[in-house]
């Protein structure tokens, strides 16, 4: 059996898979051409694109528990500046990436200020960043304001009020009804939301936004259970049962509520938080038992190391490189059209094969150019926490 480290590797893959994951399927080639298992569920239902966030949700909560316990789960001055202080610069890193993209594209304009300005009264208030920086926020005050028994039971509750609140505010409906999309338009403005497809037609409607970070926030707490397991249960064989035999019994309990309940990501239904966190903790679990106690290591492993050491670094740099990549000219096509370094290689894939092939290879070369990033920092020991 291999020897039980005080961090465990484990947490560092399934760290690394979501975040490899959210590059490849935010980067396709084509928008237009992709693989089902690469695109979202339209509305209803759950596909593997669908994973990758809500699992880093969790690996947030499960990490929420180590950090938290240099402070002994106890508030004090310094923890209170350390959430504040981390949580102000998720959602000004959020918004100055859309900030960038402006910049970006006014700049292959000529432009770039006039551009970045003329689309303040656009900008998105929320989102990715935005959100992780809520449910940091709200489930790190959780954590250290409730005694532990009791994080269970308030996790349970905000999933039981969320999903009455979407039974009775059409919550599940694509519509301007939905009770998440009346909120959104009414505090955020249609303006600074994101426009949401289904069904052939296009809602103001966001899926990061202000009712739908309730449950995310259940979420991120249900990963701190986790962790807090894992740092009091020392014995990894004792870890892997336990998270096994509560996974499955997550996730069987939200695949049969689903039923009434619908499962979507959009709206991050309550039984999406049950179906993903206890999809995650059985994969959690399948990799400490092959990680850390049979130490099934290799070039598979490292590779996921790589992004799962420095996470929302890799996630941040992808999101710079796809802006910048979507927006620098590097010639012109017949019609006299920019080509960009994005449009160039996905062109170059898709001369050899067809438009769904080439789209997910482009993919695939912007998560392994990440990784190089990724992994000469791994090599170094050079740790950017955000």
């Amino acid at each position: 059996m291999a020897k039980e480290n005080k961090r465990l590797l484990s947490l560092d893959i399934l760290r690394g898979i979501t975040i490899a994951g959210m590059l490849l399927v935010n980067n396709p080639g084509s928008w237009s051409y992709l693989y089902r298992p690469l695109a979202h569920a339209d509305w209803i239902g759950l596909s593997p694109t669908d994973l990758v966030f809500p699992f880093f949700v969790f690996c947030m909560g499960v990490s929420m528990a180590f950090s938290l316990k240099k402070f002994n789960y106890k508030m004090s001055g310094p923890l209170m500046w350390k959430i504040v202080r981390r949580t102000v610069i998720l959602f000004l890193i959020g918004w100055l990436v859309q900030w960038f993209g402006h910049l970006v594209r006014g700049l292959c304009k000529g432009d770039p200020f006039v551009e970045a300005v003329n689309n303040l009264d656009t900008l998105r208030y929320l989102g990715v960043f935005q959100r992780l920086a809520l449910v940091y926020f709200f489930g790190s005050l959780c954590a250290v304001l409730f005694k532990r028994k009791f994080i269970p039971w308030l996790a349970g509750i905000i999933l039981v009020a969320y999903a009455f609140i979407l039974g009775f505010g059409n919550g599940y409906e694509f519509s301007l009804e939905n009770i998440i999309a009346q909120i959104d338009n009414s505090v955020l403005g249609t303006n600074h939301m994101y426009h949401e497809w289904a069904y052939g037609e296009q809602l103001s409607f966001d899926p990061e936004g202000i009712l739908s970070t309730l449950p995310c926030i259940a979420h991120v707490l249900i990963g701190y259970l986790v962790g807090r397991m894992i740092l009091s249960v020392h014995n990894n064989t004792e870890r892997v049962t336990k998270m096994l035999l509560w996974g499955t019994l997550m996730l069987l309990a939200g695949w049969l509520l689903q039923y009434g309940i619908p499962c979507g990501k959009k709206m991050w239904s309550s039984t999406f938080v049950m179906i993903t966190c206890g999809m995650a903790m059985c994969i959690q679990a399948m990799l400490i038992h092959f990680v850390d106690i049979k130490g099934k290591r290799g070039g598979w492993s490292r590779f996921f190391e790589s992004f799962g050491v420095n996470p929302l670094a890799l996630y941040l740099l992808g999101t710079i490189l796809a802006i910048l990549f979507g927006a620098i000219p590097i010639g012109h096509n017949a019609e006299g059209d920019n080509i960009t370094i994005h449009s160039a290689v996905y062109n170059f894939f898709n001369s050899f094969c067809n438009e769904y092939t080439a789209s997910a290879l482009y993919a695939i070369a912007f998560v392994l150019l990440n990784w190089v990033i990724g992994h000469v920092l791994y090599k170094k020991k050079i740790y950017i926490k955000i």
